[in-house]
């Protein structure tokens, strides 16, 4: 049976509501932390710990698929991933990012020069799959994650939306949907901000719960809190990403925005059904949202590395039907993981560097692939792309 929000049996069963209410709060999980002056509370629902068993049984596939993957098609796949899901994350907040302008930060974080877009926000989300650690424990915690992912951005676009406070937020801010509907208030003054955060993040520590559940705790306790004027989304979602990875494959890290994204009205709605003051601080309708976005990322995620990798077994065998030369074979090898796994393909230097040879020996070999109409080239800011016209191979 679905479950159904106590804002809604106020006004579909009130006679019924306060029974229901007090058999929630009884028998639920409390964190600590009051929502509208109400104890912060979710009831253990079966469904979603089903969905969490499922979660993790679909995680195990999808590890089993990555090892039967060339680990450099992995790392490009992890790099479409972890681009795809920051424009996206980027699209949710209408903040306006390319492709091509996120790749492109990716390939040049290792230059000295600092300024570009989104540098801060590329170079955490690398972190991911790198399961790197990253300290969240105390407000302070919070502020210099967001001072590293999205300061300078909003900075950018407006520097009054960057904090005015110690920490956070000294202002008022209302919360408004993509429709200009408003969701909520965040908490005043600042003070009561860090209080919260402080209490919100010791929940998301804590091992008493299954790290999923406490992660979607803590995002909707984040936007509850929604501790600076802009980039709040932005945060969350990454610190949901981040909080995934200790348990799931980091790719799965890398689709969290995209299936937000496809839901967006649902998100909305979830948020809006906890912060009603009939909800009474119950949390477990965007609880079961949340868990239902997770496992439909793990799906996703899933079906798109099982077709990859059937795509690149029959793209092998069709290129092994018309070469015989283990050099060329390795050629076309590399480059239909770039065309599959990839946005862009592979650039000159790529190439030369994977296969360690020079640029004359390169380019007689793509002369090869060039003459019989299955190269793609795409020149891009002086560099040059590589694909394999996968059309002209079937």
């Amino acid at each position: 049976m679905k479950y159904e929000p106590l804002s809604k049996l106020y006004y579909k069963d009130k006679s019924n509501y306060e029974t229901v209410y007090k058999e929630r709060i009884a028998s639920g999980i409390k964190t600590g932390i009051g929502i509208n002056g109400s104890p912060s509370f979710y009831v253990q629902e079966i469904d979603v710990y089903k969905k969490l068993i499922n979660i993790q049984r679909i995680n195990d596939r999808i590890m089993e698929s990555c090892k039967s993957l060339p680990p450099a098609a992995l790392d490009r796949y992890a790099d479409k991933c972890l681009i795809e899901e920051i424009v996206v994350t980027n699209e949710i907040e209408g903040v306006h990012s390319t492709k091509r302008e996120i790749e492109d930060v990716l390939e040049d974080l290792g230059a000295k020069d600092k300024r570009k877009r989104f540098r801060g926000l590329v170079n955490k989300y690398r972190m991911l799959n790198r399961r790197a650690s990253i300290r969240l424990e105390t407000s302070e915690d919070v502020r210099a994650l967001y001072d590293e992912l999205v300061a300078a951005e909003v900075a950018e676009q407006d520097p009054e939306n960057l904090p005015d406070g110690r920490l956070f937020r000294k202002r008022s801010v209302e919360v408004v949907s993509p429709a200009q509907e408003s969701i909520h208030s965040g908490l005043m003054p600042e003070n009561t901000i860090i209080e919260t955060m402080d209490k919100a993040l010791i929940f998301l520590n804590s091992g008493d719960e299954d790290i999923i559940i406490r992660t979607a705790v803590f995002h909707y306790l984040f936007g509850y809190i929604h501790p600076f004027y802009d980039g709040n989304g932005r945060l969350s979602r990454f610190i949901s990403s981040y909080m995934l990875t200790k348990v799931l494959h980091p790719l799965a890290g890398y689709t969290l925005s995209y299936v937000i994204k496809e839901n967006i009205r649902g998100y909305y709605r979830a948020f809006k059904e906890c912060n009603a003051r009939h909800n009474r601080g119950d949390m477990t309708p965007f609880i079961v949202f949340f868990v239902d976005v997770v496992e439909k990322a793990c799906l996703q995620l899933e079906e798109d590395l099982t077709q990859k990798a059937a795509e690149l077994n029959y793209y092998r065998e069709k290129t092994d039907q018309i070469c015989d030369d283990e050099k060329m074979r390795t050629l076309y090898d590399i480059l239909l993981q770039g065309t599959l796994f990839s946005i862009t393909g592979i650039p000159t230097e790529g190439l030369m560097q994977i296969l360690e040879i020079s640029r004359p020996t390169l380019n007689k070999r793509l002369s090869m692939i060039r003459d019989r109409g299955l190269l793609e080239e795409e020149l891009i800011e002086k560099r040059k792309y590589y694909r394999i016209r996968t059309d002209k191979l079937s």
